[in-house]
């Protein structure tokens, strides 16, 4: 009995111990590189990952408060794809016109931001373009970064896909689609692009994560201009240079701007706002979406 009960100490040590010897090793922290080579996911599900992280929040000062005097534009609503409502504000051109820009939000939702930039795009633009600025949160709007954060892991990607369809369908079979956004708006400006089909006509982008199957930007019926900070981790100059390579694969055509700057540059109620580099940014953007009315 007594050998029976050493022998079983043993054999209860010795798998211990192999145990202990053969125990994985904790994972290093993802680095840039590995972002734009080690996910296999689809970009949604990358960018959700990453904005569940802190390091990805305190890229985002939480922004100054801004209200909208005096709007030109006007809340609307339309069908989704998957037949609910979805909302947006939307300015209309004076006369009749077949040319649309849709306009992102960043992470923080439909803010009075995001419908100053949407008329002041219009005012750049002309007469003969409508505006309307998409509505990805369901009427949900974030002032700090941790509601942000919430707001990104509770949103759909089939939602999502489903408002920017039915937003397509608003506009019209004949509707020449243009896109911009910032941040979770630049990865989905590009995203709406693609779901707009032969209906894409020109693509900016500011800051997004970009899309890296090339696949499906083979698919992509437009040019896109990216705006990018070399200052920025989120995309990383890594990974906009990947996606320059990949654009190059797919045979499509992308120019980008890099500038001196951090992540959110553009966006004047955030504290890392740049002046200059959102000029310049905004010029050519204007500029590269005239060319194609």
């Amino acid at each position: 009995m007594k050998k029976i009960v050493i022998l079983a100490i043993a054999a209860f040590c010795t798998a211990a111990f192999l145990g202990y010897s053969y125990k994985t090793p904790a994972p290093e922290p993802l680095t840039p590189a590995c972002y734009v080579s080690c996910f296999t996911t689809e970009i949604m599900d990358q960018f959700k990952a990453e904005a569940a992280t802190t390091s990805f929040a305190m890229m985002h000062d939480n922004p100054l408060a801004y209200t909208l005097a005096d709007a030109a534009g006007k809340p609307v609503t339309f069908k989704a794809a998957d037949g609910s409502t979805a909302m947006g504000y939307e300015i209309r051109s004076k006369k009749k016109s077949n040319k649309w820009l849709f306009v992102i939000q960043e992470w923080w939702g439909l803010n009075d931001y995001i419908k100053r930039e949407s008329e002041t795009f219009f005012a750049d633009l002309g007469e003969d373009v409508n505006v309307i600025a998409l509505d990805l949160y369901d009427g949900k709007i974030a002032a700090t970064a941790d509601s942000a954060m919430k707001l990104i892991q509770s949103a759909k990607t089939e939602r999502l896909e489903s408002i920017i369809k039915g937003a397509v369908a608003y506009a019209g079979g004949d509707a020449k689609i243009f896109t911009v956004g910032w941040c979770f708006g630049g990865m989905w400006s590009l995203q709406s692009s693609l779901l707009a089909g032969k209906q894409a006509a020109g693509c900016v982008m500011y800051y997004g994560r970009p899309e890296n199957n090339i696949e499906k930007l083979k698919t992509l019926n437009c040019d896109v201009i990216g705006f990018f900070g070399n200052k920025d981790r989120s995309p990383s100059p890594e990974m906009v240079n990947k996606f320059e390579a990949d654009m190059q694969a797919a045979g499509k055509k992308l120019t980008t701007h890099k500038y001196d700057a951090g992540h959110g540059f553009a966006n004047p109620s955030n504290p890392v706002f740049n002046k200059d580099a959102a000029a310049d940014a905004h010029s050519k953007a204007v500029a590269f979406l005239k060319e194609r009315l």
